[in-house]
This record gives C-alpha cells, structure tokens and sequence, in this order.
C-alpha cells in the first residue's frame, strides 16, 4: 500500500487554518441563537471521543451501518467493474471501508483510495487500517468534503468506476439546503456509471435517540464541551468549561436531534483570537450539532433530486438505518 498526503493549505488538525477557525467562531457565535459549527469537533480529543460514543450500547449507528455493509458488499459492488477508485467522505476510523473490502474482494488491480477528512487523526487511522491490502493507493486529503472533492476530481487519472462512500449518517449533520447542495456536489463529482453509498440514520423513538445524543456515560457530553476546550486552546479563550452542561433534545417538527451548551450561571466569556467579549446568563445556549433523522422514501427523494438513481436500499430494521446505493445515469 502506498499512502500520499494532500493538503490545500496550511491547517490546523481539525482541517482548516486558524484564521478560519476564528472566522468561523466569530460569525456563528454572533449569530441568533447563537452556534458553533459541528466540524470543529474533530481535533485528536473530539475525534477520540467519538469512536468511543461509537462504542456505546446506546449509540447504534455504527453497528448497524457495518452490519448492513458485511451483509451486502457483494451486491454494492456489483456492476462497478471495473472499479478503480472509492472516495470515503469523513473516513472516521477506516472501519467500515475495511469490512466493506473484505466482504466483497472486489477485482484484482490496482485501486485508488481517497479519505476525506478534516482531523488529521481520523485520516491516520483510517490509511493505517486500509495497510492489510496491499494493491490499494491510498490518498488522504485534510479538508472540508466540497474541498476534498474537487481535488479529487482533478487529480482522476484512471479509466474506470468509482464508488463514493458518504457513511456514519453525517449527512444528518447539514441542514436540508446544505445537504441538497452537498449531495449535488458529490453528483458533479462523479461521472455516468460511478455510484454513492449513503448511510443515514432513520426516525425512531425519542428515547432512543436522546439516549443515543445523551448517554449515561457522559461521553458525548465531554465531545460537546471539548469545542470550549478548542476555543480556549486554539483561540485564547478564557472559557471556564466546568460552567457549561450537555443539553440534547428531539426536535419533531424538524426531524433532528439538536445538542447544546447550556451557561450553568451568569458569565462573560472572551475570545481574543475571534475578536469576541460577550456575556451569557444561566440557563442561555450555544447550538452545536443538529443530527437530521430520515425516512427511507425522503432518501430516495433527495438523492433523485440531486440527479441520482436507485439502485438498492437496505434497512437495519431492529437499529432504524439505512444503507442507499445510488447510481449516476
């Protein structure tokens, strides 16, 4: 296996530079309510964390997802000869794309690989995992999705099928105008032939999924308050992280489970690299995720309208998730 590294510009870990970081911290935290943006959880901590809410009896994505992709890897790659290239949109450990390889033992050849990620972390783990396949080039980009994309579209070389991998449900975490403008996205990225693996989790029962956001380990609960620690690391913040709770909550109307950072009492916080001095009172919150819930037929709809076609759609019935394999015509 030979590894190659990509990168746009100078980065932090988390896959952008400091100066957008703060950028970014300024706009969402002036913002009514205001937010952070999901993406900066990922630096080492927040990425190691994950994998243990991964882990969790209540958080049952990630079983579910490799499940259905041990079960079905054959029927995936079927018609995608020849496959030359796969593109995993957030990597996360290479798990899943290593059981998805080793259940199908897709045709002899050389094939490319491209990770794409913002932590530096999760694209290590991931081309360490992809080491046990020897006739496999892996490619890791540190950079938004829309980033990574395109530089893998201009770096395409070889004739032949690619598969893109968008696994983990994280499209959940883009609003619907920003999802619809994703999936388009990776449609222009890919061409007649090529195909997109969807994972994405489905409507359940709110306990399950309070459960799923609120665990009684609090696990997820320090992944949401390290985005303070970030801010106080990264951004010379002044933030007293012991004063914020984990809040998640069911919003039906709009299908999503939203997570937040609740002020535990008057405070004023300070963020000299964003260029912020603001006061927040008990009980105020930040906004940090919102993870969208689906029905499978809503799936089908978005990717149609984003120039997909069906090919198969399978359900996890007992754990509510769905795996959408979707073709470019």
């Amino acid at each position: 296996m030979r590894t190659s590294q990509q990168i746009a510009m100078p980065l932090s870990v988390s896959g952008v530079s400091t100066s957008e970081f703060a950028a970014d911290v300024r706009t969402y935290l002036t913002r009514t309510p205001r937010q952070l943006p999901s993406r900066y959880f990922y630096d080492p901590l927040g990425s190691a964390l994950f994998d243990a809410i991964c882990r969790l009896p209540w958080y049952t994505i990630t079983r579910a997802e490799t499940r259905l992709l041990a079960a079905y890897a054959q029927a995936i790659f079927t018609g995608l000869d020849p496959l030359t290239q796969i593109v995993e949109l957030g990597s996360g450990s290479g798990d899943k794309l290593v059981t998805l390889i080793e259940e199908s033992r897709p045709a002899a050849g050389s094939l490319e690989v491209h990770l794409v990620d913002v932590s530096a972390a999760a694209l290590l783990r991931s081309a360490s995992a992809l080491g046990v396949f020897d006739a496999i080039n892996v490619f890791t980009h540190q950079a938004l999705y829309e980033v990574g994309l395109e530089q893998v579209r201009r770096s395409r070389r070889q004739k032949g099928r690619t598969l893109a991998l968008f696994l983990g449900s994280n499209l959940g975490n883009f609003d619907p105008p920003a999802a619809d403008s994703l999936l388009h996205r990776i449609r222009m990225a890919l061409g007649s032939g090529d195909a997109l693996l969807l994972g994405a989790d489905l409507v359940k029962a709110e306990r399950d999924l309070i459960l799923a956001y609120d665990d009684p380990l609090g696990v997820t609960a320090a992944f949401n308050r390290n985005l303070l620690v970030r801010l106080n690391r990264e951004l010379g913040a002044d933030i007293d992280v012991a004063s914020f709770s984990h809040r998640a909550r069911w919003q039906l109307e709009h299908s999503r489970v939203e997570m937040h950072l609740v002020s535990t009492r008057p405070q004023r916080l300070r963020i000299p690299a964003a260029g912020l001095d603001f006061t927040m009172k008990d009980g105020d919150a930040i906004w940090t995720e919102s993870s969208y819930k689906y029905e499978p037929a809503e799936l089908l709809q978005i990717l149609e309208q984003a120039g997909f076609r069906l090919r198969h759609q399978w359900i996890d019935d007992e754990a509510r998730f769905g795996l959408t394999l979707v073709e470019v015509p």
